[in-house]
């Protein structure tokens, strides 16, 4: 059999058994979240309807090795969702649901896609064979991370942001709001390293997502990439700090995910959003009010 068909092959297979439905709106009916799987869902929504994506895809480095939680050594493990499928199919899968991305965004719309070692090389291979424009590549720090147990690598203390566009160059305008950012940045040019802690208990509050993103760290992508009213989609919604950070911000949001816990956590934080998420900057003004 070869790649592309097992790949065919088991993308129906999860279709078949996880047609997406909505599980979850806002007041206003302008966002939602779907349980499912988010390649049938793509399909089914207007091309060239989404602003912007930010989204945090398997990185696939689920292969028994060992890290370091809370001082214990755990299993690296996040569930079979995050296995890899071999380094061929892997990137097929990447491109597939890249391809669904690029048909999706508007002419001049941004996407953001987060990644380690493992998938990054791959997401941005697609991207270039797809015809995204990569603007940045932006590094992420953490200030905290675990140490390398085996000791014989130095500690990964950073995760990469990919962002691209499908604005051609000279053609349409992207998004870039550099005025913010830049006085977000004692009024110089904001650096491409970024560094910022890991999620907070408030934002555990009502569980924990085994790869879970800092709100502060999605709402300046989205603050740079977006306008007020815009709507950001995330594929791979996961525990929705995407659609924490946009609901906050005054974005609109479409989010989907296969896995039942995760959908579960992620009613209970959009369906809570004003009374626990909100990190402080973010209330100064920018809370939307539905």
């Amino acid at each position: 059999m070869t790649v592309q068909v097992q790949l065919e092959q088991n993308i129906q297979d999860v279709v078949e058994t996880n047609k997406p439905e909505v599980v979850w709106k806002s007041s206003n009916g302008l966002s939602c979240l779907y349980h499912g799987d988010s390649l049938e869902l793509m399909a089914s929504l207007p091309a060239e309807s989404v602003d912007c994506i930010w989204t945090d895809p398997p990185y696939n480095l689920s292969n028994d090795g060992i890290t370091c939680v809370a001082g214990r050594m755990v299993k690296v493990n996040k569930g079979e969702w995050d296995r890899s499928q071999g380094v061929e199919l892997d990137h097929e899968f990447n491109k597939a649901w890249l391809a669904a991305c690029y048909r999706l965004l508007k002419p001049a719309g941004t996407i953001w896609v987060t990644g380690t070692l493992h998938v990054y090389p791959s997401v941005g291979f697609a991207m270039q064979q797809l015809g995204f424009r990569i603007l940045n590549d932006i590094i992420w720090e953490k200030p905290a991370p675990p140490p390398n147990l085996g000791c014989r690598c130095f500690t990964h203390s950073t995760e990469l942001i990919l962002w691209a566009t499908k604005a051609r160059k000279g053609k349409e305008r992207y998004t870039f709001n550099y005025d913010e950012m830049k006085a977000e940045n004692g009024d110089k040019q904001m650096k491409n390293v970024w560094r910022m802690s890991s999620p907070s208990k408030a934002e555990k509050f009502y569980g924990k997502h085994p790869t879970q993103k800092p709100i502060d760290l999605v709402a300046r992508c989205l603050r740079a990439s977006t306008n007020p009213g815009d709507l950001v989609f995330d594929p791979f919604s996961g525990s929705s700090t995407t659609g924490v950070a946009a609901l906050s911000l005054g974005r609109k949001f479409i989010g989907c995910e296969a896995d039942t816990g995760h959908i579960e956590l992620s009613i209970k934080r959009l369906s809570n959003l004003v009374q626990v998420e909100l990190p402080p900057a973010l209330k100064q003004g920018h809370l939307w009010k539905e």
